[in-house]
């Protein structure tokens, strides 16, 4: 403190900025992360360079996401991105990373999932002490599984060769992930009771985890059963290591949620698919169109025949001159009539 305030007397705007990092960086270690914030946010004054800039701004994100306020992170990402610095490949991924670990806080698991699989495959060691890569390949594959359809998971996941890299790195999460694709759903939920352990310790994922579990569950639930007209629930609860009723109960939620279109026969322990009857749909959406454009037209013809009839309602203090079809009228009457001469003639020879 007694270096940044001779720097200040000096009025050197380098040193002033390394006294207050030097300080934040004191002040983190120790734990402090609210005065850290401080330090490194006035930094911001005696930034002579877009360097200087992102720097701040890494420094501000890395902090924030340790204090768990991720509307700095959000802000900061925000301003990091909008500073002209070069084709950084690095910095880029850092950004991305605190980008979705911000849409991760707020349940934003699809813009979180497409955040993290932009993460090039260089990054290294480069962001250890907010996520590593093998973090990385985590957080995108359970975030992309919960969220993504199966196109989607296909071009965004399985073909994207950088991220492919990362998940070289965690051989049960890529395991995983070509077992969902491959419709292995015993093997990949296998898996992630494997990992659920684990998972619980990690300072950015357990409080999400029941959720995205939850979620990938009921896509791998509602890909099993799309192919099939009906489907013997005895061999689906064998096929998702599970008991019959247990099953059942989840089928019945994600009926009632609208994610199945299907309808459960208890008795026999037998799903079948509820089929749209398309014909009647197209007739019955016939027949509304019709109801529409009757009233539409009912309308119509009911506004021109007050208009016609001059029948309109005036404000108070209000002059309108007569409507179109009585001006008309009066057009025509006076076309009847004898033309008025347009020059009149002078006082005397009137005389």
């Amino acid at each position: 403190e007694g270096g940044r305030g001779s720097h200040k007397t000096s009025l050197i705007k380098e040193a002033i900025r390394m006294g207050h990092n030097d300080l934040a960086e004191f002040h983190c270690d120790r734990g402090d992360f609210t005065t850290a914030l401080k330090c490194f946010v006035r930094t911001r004054d005696y930034c002579t360079t877009t360097k200087h800039t992102v720097s701040m701004c890494l420094n501000v994100i890395k902090i924030s996401i340790h204090m768990g306020n991720f509307t700095h992170v959000s802000n900061y990402v925000t301003k990091a991105e909008s500073t002209p610095s070069g084709s950084d490949a690095l910095l880029t991924s850092q950004l991305k990373i605190a980008a979705g670990l911000t849409h991760l806080s707020g349940k934003k698991y699809k813009l979180a999932a497409r955040k993290f699989l932009e993460v090039n495959a260089d990054l290294g060691s480069g962001f250890n002490e907010v996520a590593s890569s093998q973090d990385v390949a985590l957080y995108g594959s359970l975030c992309a599984l919960a969220a993504f359809d199966r196109q989607e998971l296909k071009a965004k996941l399985i073909d994207n060769s950088a991220f492919r890299t990362l998940l070289e790195l965690f051989p049960e999460v890529r395991e995983l992930v070509s077992d969902f694709y491959g419709s292995k759903y015993a093997s990949c939920l296998s898996y992630l009771d494997k990992l659920k352990p684990d998972l619980l310790l990690d300072i950015h994922l357990h409080w999400h985890l029941s959720q995205l579990y939850e979620d990938i569950r009921s896509k791998a639930m509602i890909q099993y059963f799309s192919p099939f007209v009906t489907i013997d629930m005895t061999r689906m609860a064998a096929a998702f290591n599970t008991e019959v009723m247990q099953l059942e109960k989840e089928l019945a939620k994600l009926i009632m949620a609208g994610l199945i279109p299907a309808r459960i026969d208890s008795q026999n322990k037998v799903l079948h698919a509820r089929h749209a009857d398309k014909r009647h749909a197209t007739f019955t959406k016939a027949v509304a169109m019709g109801e529409e454009y009757m009233r539409e037209t009912q309308a119509l013809l009911l506004r021109l025949n007050l208009l016609r009839a001059d029948f309109t309602v005036k404000g108070a203090g209000e002059t309108h001159g007569p409507s179109k079809s009585v001006r008309q009228e009066r057009r025509v009457d006076a076309g009847d009539r004898p033309a008025a001469s347009a020059f009149p003639l002078p006082l005397a020879e009137m005389e």
